[in-house]
């Protein structure tokens, strides 16, 4: 018996082996070795950039750091406690998309930002909130207005941040980033001074008795249905104070409450009611006015000022206030940032320093207060 050939055992299971492997086609390779070519040079651009950027932001943080104690101590800041360099800019390739990643969200991405459908679905599911809408924006304007005059706001803080956070055309409902055109929010920040959805929920949990207390006052002077719909919306409300109290009281808490559970995206719907809109946004700028004063300054702030509080938040804000004015042209506005926001921020980014940022604001306040809902909100006072 002739011996066996090898070849004649193993070719026709190789034949089945190749058959059943994915055919990988030629230009398909050529794609994927382009994106790793692609890659290769991102990968080479971006890590010096990375180390750059972190030792910088690192310094930002440690002077704000060493400005924060300066201050407990009631000792003088100098300008050597701010970081007089630009933050460095990456300017190497975009990194490519990788032609076999799976279809759906990229590891690490963000969640999507919600939008007015969400805040109402949630809001009507969670809590039985369904805020009532004003019959025209004017009924807003006014409402808005009689809170501000009540906290001690001025016509010029209220009307300048309004231009500044919606261009002086701005609704009550207009969520930061969404058009007619483009439907993709860049934020959760609602209305006239663009609330964000954390902000409601802080205030739910730290003023929401003063909030109930004014709805029981409105409540009082109504009745027949009227009355009970206030009733109904009070107790949805006092709903939704309590779940902004469940947890730690904490900024970072509230803020994941705001942007990763369905409640806290719903309780950010009060933004849009007639009665609870107005009182949720002129607190926000009630609290920076009175933190300004326990801080000891005692200036009244310019419409600029205040919205450098809103926009950076009360403590950074008040920061660049009481910065020396001839400190101002010199110190970036990168240190009153952390690196994602400042990047988010072409304002931030294109002024560069301080002086020019408070001029732009101050700019575009004066360029947008004879756009008709400017107009509308100052005839209001």
């Amino acid at each position: 018996m002739p011996p066996m050939r090898l070849t004649n055992v193993f070719l026709p299971a190789l034949a089945l082996v190749m058959m059943a492997a994915p055919q990988v086609s030629t230009p398909a390779l050529a794609q994927n070795g382009d994106y790793q070519a692609r890659l290769a040079a991102y990968l080479a651009a971006r890590q010096p950039y990375e180390e750059q950027a972190a030792a910088y932001w690192d310094a930002v943080a440690a002077k704000r750091r060493i400005r924060n104690e300066k201050r407990r101590n009631h000792a003088p800041v100098l300008l050597e406690d701010y970081v007089l360099e630009q933050p460095p800019l990456y300017t190497g390739p975009p990194r490519p998309v990788d032609p076999n990643a799976p279809p759906g969200p990229v590891p690490g991405e963000p969640m999507p930002i919600p939008l007015l459908a969400d805040f109402l679905r949630n809001g009507k599911e969670h809590f039985g909130f369904v805020p009532d809408r004003p019959a025209s924006e004017l009924e807003f304007k006014r409402a808005y207005v009689k809170a501000a005059l009540a906290a001690g706001l001025t016509r010029e803080q209220i009307v300048g941040i309004y231009i500044f956070e919606t261009g002086g055309n701005g609704t009550y409902d207009t969520q930061s980033g969404v058009t007619p055109t483009r439907p993709k929010a860049i934020s959760p920040a609602i209305g006239y001074n663009q609330l964000l959805s954390t902000n409601t929920i802080s205030i739910f949990a730290e003023h929401g008795d003063g909030i109930l207390k004014m709805l029981r006052a409105k409540a009082k002077a109504l009745s027949g249905p009227a009355r009970i719909s206030m009733e109904r919306k009070i107790e949805a409300v006092k709903r939704m104070i309590a779940h902004s109290r469940t947890g730690p009281q904490r900024w970072g808490d509230w803020d994941k409450m705001a942007k990763t559970t369905a409640p806290g995206i719903g309780i950010h719907a009060a933004i849009l009611d007639r009665d609870i809109g107005p009182m949720l946004q002129v607190q926000k700028l009630a609290n920076s006015l009175h933190f300004a004063r326990m801080k000891g300054y005692r200036t009244p702030l310019s419409a600029a000022e205040l919205e450098l509080m809103n926009l950076t938040g009360d403590s950074t804000g008040l920061d660049m206030v009481m910065m020396p004015h001839d400190f101002r042209a010199r110190v970036p506005t990168a240190n009153f940032f952390q690196q994602r926001g400042y990047d988010r921020n072409p304002v931030a980014r294109r002024t560069g320093v301080v002086a020019k940022l408070i001029a732009d604001m101050e700019n575009q306040m004066a360029r947008g207060a004879q756009n008709p809902g400017a107009r509308e909100l100052a005839a209001a006072f």
